[in-house]
């Protein structure tokens, strides 16, 4: 079964051993980098896998984004966000792959994690596309951005992550311009809109479930309306006129998904699972996962 790919092990992957201090881990500034697409870093790999930190890539070549859930076809060029909590693997179908990628930790861009430009993108917003197509004049474009950070990175100047975060707001400007107009994303505008937003962030920052000694601190509608400030009905009402869902619905839909990756993904036992997801007792959460899958967690388990 495949792990969440760490900061560390991907440059212990694709670095050469003199480089690994690149993948530094400031308690101060988090970390972020930027490197050309190509070569090593684009093996094919066999399992899907997730990752404790985010990626934005501009592919300029053909292959395949598999996540749990679809398979997405890029012939050309296109701008790609990797989300961690979702499970995915690029596969590479023509030889030649070209662009770039930047990646990054939670730490880095948490003096931003309250902007609606963060909050309201692919890196949290998982009912968001992932993936865009792009025209040439677009690449060339995004092109440019990807040089700026990659010359910045390598700078001496004090303030220089200030600009890389500035170089990332641009790029996830530039999926906002390129998502259609009546997409989740030009809904924002309103009150309901702006507790969905939050409800989401908070929801999604919970995942992916790296330990079982901790259970989820928010289970239900009426802790997340705590946690935001607002009453339960308020919550309810907003979520239901942003995704026409109700909120205990996206929330159970969000444990079984991670269920279902701890389960394809880890060795923890369903005991384990079960607690890290907020369950007291493994009955229950059998329970609840055969009803939110029709599925057992052995039939899961069985069928890798």
């Amino acid at each position: 079964m495949s792990h969440t790919l760490t900061l560390q092990e991907f440059y212990s992957e694709y670095l050469p051993k003199d480089s690994a201090s690149q993948c530094v881990l400031s308690p101060k500034m988090g970390h972020f980098n930027v490197f050309k697409r190509g070569g090593m870093f684009c093996k094919r790999f066999t399992q899907i896998h997730r990752t404790d930190f985010y990626k934005i890539a501009l592919v300029i070549g053909t292959g395949l984004l598999h996540t749990e859930e679809k398979v997405v076809e890029v012939k050309g060029k296109a701008l790609i966000f990797y989300n961690p909590a979702v499970p995915h693997l690029w596969e590479s179908l023509s030889e030649k792959q070209e662009g770039y990628f930047c990646l990054f930790n939670d730490h880095f861009i948490a003096p931003s994690m309250t902007d609606n430009n963060f909050r309201n993108s692919p890196l949290f917003n998982t009912n968001l596309d992932a993936v865009y197509h792009l025209t040439k004049e677009q690449a060339d474009d995004l092109s440019i951005i990807f040089k700026k950070m990659m010359e910045e990175v390598e700078t001496d100047y004090v303030n220089k992550y200030d600009i890389l975060h500035h170089y990332l707001h641009i790029l996830l400007h530039q999926a906002h311009k390129m998502q259609p107009v009546n997409s989740a994303s030009d809904r924002y505008t309103n009150a309901s809109s702006r507790i969905c937003s939050l409800f989401i962030e908070l929801l999604e920052r919970q995942f992916p479930v790296d330990s079982t000694e901790q259970s989820l601190k928010l289970k239900t509608p009426h802790d997340f309306a705590d946690r935001l400030s607002v009453h339960v009905n308020h919550l309810n009402r907003a979520v239901k006129d942003v995704t026409g869902k109700s909120t205990s619905e996206i929330i159970s839909a969000r444990i079984a998904n991670e269920a279902s990756a701890l389960l394809r993904h880890t060795d923890n036992t369903v005991a384990e699972i079960a607690y890290s997801l907020g369950f007291e007792h493994p009955s229950n959460f059998n329970i609840f996962f055969k009803k939110q899958t029709r599925k057992t967690p052995k039939m899961i388990r069985t069928a890798l």
